[in-house]
């Protein structure tokens, strides 16, 4: 039996849900901006999207909440080794920018709102909670992987060529940022699965994590946009270390980090629903 159950909407719609949504969003994301891992605007979408889940139901809320929690963890844990590891690749960052919330959270968020408009007596169809699932298993699995592979070490590898690269470029995978994606997108399927969401979506969302990971490498390692430095490094900074432009290399100029960040969340969503329509429960 679901502990969730359905969200109650309309006429009949519980003023304290409509309180807990109207606070919880806006708590959790003022915290993200006070602490400097969100933008003044990026915190005001991301209070929107965590209203939207908050609205949706307690499945959506712990989701939400297990993907922000474990990125801010996981983006301190070890930042100084992987500071100095990226350092040449990375610009550091200065909170998350509104493309960076809507590039990992906004399939998720958008579906909480599709779900609780076109809502049946039955509840939310488990197609609109797979797909979902399996977009912010992908922006968990995927941000899993590198900040552990990242923190953890080793070379990493081109994931078509098996060349070694230099830490913090896109396309590389390490065997502990491998494990780590399989770790992360079965975390959020896990949850799904213990706030009462059928079996059948929290599969699909865990395959749709994994696969939507493994895209993003995948475009990282083909598409993305690369610079080169005046030495020749490869690197993803727009100035080198000391201020210096960086010239176009590789890769498609418009294809930058976020784009391919929503690629991936993009590719769990689609993945996780082709799965669950393979298994015959998209209407179950």
């Amino acid at each position: 039996m679901s502990v969730e159950g359905p969200p109650v909407v309309g006429v009949s719609f519980a003023l304290g849900h409509l309180l807990l949504a109207l606070v919880l969003g806006p708590l959790v994301a003022g915290l993200a901006w006070r602490a400097g891992q969100l933008t003044a605007p990026a915190a005001l979408v991301a209070a929107l999207l965590g209203a939207a889940a908050t609205l949706a139901g307690i499945g959506w809320v712990a989701l939400l909440l297990a993907f922000f929690g474990t990125s801010v963890l996981l983006g301190r844990a070890g930042r100084a080794t992987k500071r100095a590891r990226t350092a040449a690749v990375l610009a550091p960052e200065h909170g998350r920018t509104v493309r960076q919330v809507l590039a990992n959270g906004g399939i998720f968020g958008a579906a909480a709102i599709v779900g609780l408009v076109s809502m049946g007596p039955d509840g939310m169809p488990p197609a609109t909670r797979a797909i979902a699932l399996g977009a912010l298993a992908a922006a968990t699995a995927d941000t899993w992987a590198t900040e552990i592979g990242t923190w953890i070490g080793g070379t990493p590898r081109h994931l078509l060529t098996w060349r070694p690269l230099a830490p913090g470029l896109s396309g590389g995978v390490t065997p502990a940022g491998t494990a780590a994606t399989v770790a992360g997108a079965s975390l959020l399927a896990a949850i799904a699965f213990v706030c009462g969401w059928p079996t059948p979506v929290a599969l699909a969302g865990a395959i749709g994590g994994i696969a939507g990971s493994l895209a993003d490498s995948l475009l990282g390692a083909t598409l993305q946009a690369r610079r080169r430095t005046a030495d020749g490094t490869l690197t993803e900074r727009a100035q080198d270390m000391h201020g210096q432009p960086t010239m176009h290399a590789t890769g498609l100029r418009w294809i930058d980090n976020d784009i391919v960040n929503f690629a991936c969340t993009a590719t769990g969503a689609l993945v996780a629903l082709a799965v669950l329509a393979i298994g015959g429960s998209v209407t179950g």
